[in-house]
């Protein structure tokens, strides 16, 4: 497994393991799914994990802070949470000192430490971004000794491009994937000059690019990707990376197709044998301002598949030029000036 560096946090392993899955809205998971998918993840050389309090109301961070306990006292892994999205209603306002205060230490103790790795603005509103308060209360708590450092997680390419002003902000956290490339226009640029870690997270747009869904896949109720493909809930860039199901599925069909043409190719001497995917992966980590990208699953095997891009070599010009041109064929009139 590579590293790199993510801000002041320090190196981390450059696939990270998302747990959102493990805390809620994916589906039924059982504790001991939760638990292995954690430990296989530790097994593949992840030590960056990236989780939320209202990942099931704390379940996410409980799981971790167990699972991971002998790593996070020795500081073998870097455990991030995020904090803001438990107040409602969900307005900047509320973004102050005492709510983080009361926030960050709930995490704490979920996690079982007394100082957290990496808090993260948890999409916050817009105009929380521009509220000097809010990160001098971060400051506030970094410099007690309960947060280590902070960061934000954006919808926004305009918000990241915000938050990197202030000079506390270590890490954004940010969608990034074949499916939403705006972000390397300037953002990605902009947050290496800032010397900014950059976290990529929704990094295979739920699933869309594992090339596993179908329009006869079903999602159970509590599945985002049920519930919330219309935005009902939150973001609806959150789910499919905001690109229409059919779409979506039409698109990575494309994508695999133009990717097979590519290693077929015997004038082409970069292709690899990898899945869809991995492709995806390697994609985003192809762009040297990542700092980690975050993928989630509780599937063992796909969790070491995930992990394995890391040993990929970067892909080659012509897979490159197959994402480009499938996502200004069907992609990009549905996500770009949105996000």
């Amino acid at each position: 497994m590579n590293h790199r560096t993510l801000g002041n946090v320090g190196a981390v392993s450059e696939v990270g393991y998302g747990s959102w899955q493990i805390g809620s809205d994916w589906g039924d998971v059982s504790e001991s799914e939760a638990v292995e998918a954690v430990e296989a993840a530790r097994d593949a050389g992840i030590d960056f994990f990236d989780t939320a309090d209202v990942y099931g109301d704390g379940r996410s961070e409980q799981i971790l802070g167990d699972v991971l306990e002998a790593d996070i006292a020795s500081g073998d892994v870097t455990v991030a949470t995020k904090a803001g999205r438990r107040l409602d209603p969900h307005v900047a306002d509320e973004y102050n000192e005492a709510n983080l205060r009361r926030f960050v230490n709930r995490s704490r103790e979920n996690l079982g430490v007394e100082t957290l790795d990496l808090v993260q603005l948890h999409c916050p509103p817009t105009d929380a971004y521009y509220q000097p308060e809010t990160f001098d209360a971060l400051e506030t708590l970094a410099d007690e000794g309960k947060i280590a450092n902070y960061g934000v997680s954006v919808e926004r390419v305009e918000e990241g491009l915000k938050a990197i002003e202030y000079p506390g902000v270590e890490s954004v956290q940010i969608i990034f994937n074949p499916f939403r490339q705006r972000p390397a226009e300037l953002f990605l640029d902009e947050a290496a000059a800032c010397d900014v870690g950059v976290i990529c997270r929704v990094p295979l747009a739920s699933g869309l690019l594992t090339g596993a869904l179908s329009r006869d896949t079903e999602f159970a109720e509590d599945d985002h990707r049920n519930y919330n493909r219309e935005g009902d809930a939150f973001d609806v860039g959150e789910t499919f990376a905001g690109v229409p199901y059919e779409v979506g599925l039409d698109a990575a069909d494309a994508l695999a197709e133009r990717v097979d043409a590519v290693a077929d190719d015997p004038t082409d001497a970069t292709g690899d044998d990898c899945s869809l995917p991995q492709l995806s992966l390697r994609w985003i980590l192809d762009h040297d301002a990542v700092s980690t990208v975050i993928p989630g699953s509780t599937t063992p095997e796909h969790i070491r598949s995930n992990a394995a891009v890391s040993d990929l070599a970067p892909l080659g010009e012509a897979d490159h030029e197959a994402v480009a041109d499938v996502y200004d064929e069907f992609v990009r009139e549905y996500v770009h000036q949105r996000w």
